[in-house]
């Protein structure tokens, strides 16, 4: 049987990804992978993706106060809005994209304030730009979330294009559905981070599922989905 990489299940505390001396499972992606880490080192030797990776990597440092401290521990103390509006201004970006679900307009709005009252301009894109019907894509009225109805279709490559169009330096998504946010990313010519992802039950906060694993969320330990699936009818 083949072997693949299984990060996520390495228990091992003196791992190799970490230092010089570490060790390493069978599964592990650092040796199991030399082609393909490899191509990744020689990506960063481009001067573009170096100085991205580098202001990326400063930023995940100035994120902790008291980085001297010995014994070492971490402090952190910037939220992510802050991180953002840091990041931007150590690449020199000025125009941003903001590319948002409809049910976070309001937020949105917020957070273009936010990026504008910090010297950034800001152009933004909703989910339903071009106003195309789903009936475009092929979806049947059943499949729609109001059954029968008119509806129109979440367009994320319309609103990467927008963006592409108006010249973004650097975009940012905001509550893009599953799948959708996926569209965006490919066809978005500058690069792409997320402030914000979607989760409808709670409250765009999908890790609280996680946090909830062996007690609300205790379904998720076996395949039990269709409990909690919408009954058609």
């Amino acid at each position: 049987m083949e072997l693949h990489g299984q990060c996520a299940q390495c228990k091992i505390p003196n791992r190799i990804c970490r230092g010089p001396g570490g060790q390493s499972p069978a599964f592990c992606s650092t040796t199991l992978y030399p082609e393909g880490l490899a191509k990744a080192a020689a990506e960063y030797t481009k001067p573009d993706i170096r100085e991205f990776a580098y202001q990326a990597s400063v930023q995940e440092a100035e994120c902790y106060i008291d980085r001297e401290a010995s014994p070492s521990y971490r402090f952190p103390v910037k939220t992510r809005i802050q991180e953002i509006i840091e990041f931007t201004r150590k690449m020199g970006y000025q125009k941003i994209g903001l590319a948002f679900c409809g049910g976070l307009h309001q937020e949105a709005a917020i957070f273009t304030k936010i990026l504008q009252d910090h010297g950034l301009e800001v152009v933004s894109a909703m989910c339903k730009v071009g106003g195309a019907d789903k009936d475009t894509i092929g979806i049947q009225p059943c499949d729609k979330v109001k059954v029968g109805q008119p509806e129109t279709m979440c367009n994320p490559i319309g609103q990467a294009e927008v963006l592409n169009e108006a010249g973004t330096e650097f975009n940012i998504l905001m509550g893009l559905c599953v799948g959708h946010d996926s569209l965006f990313i490919k066809y978005s010519k500058p690069m792409t981070t997320v402030f914000a992802v979607k989760d409808r039950v709670l409250g765009h906060n999908p890790m609280a599922a996680i946090y909830n694993y062996h007690s609300y969320y205790e379904r998720f330990q076996q395949d039990r989905l269709k409990d909690v699936d919408v009954q058609k009818g």
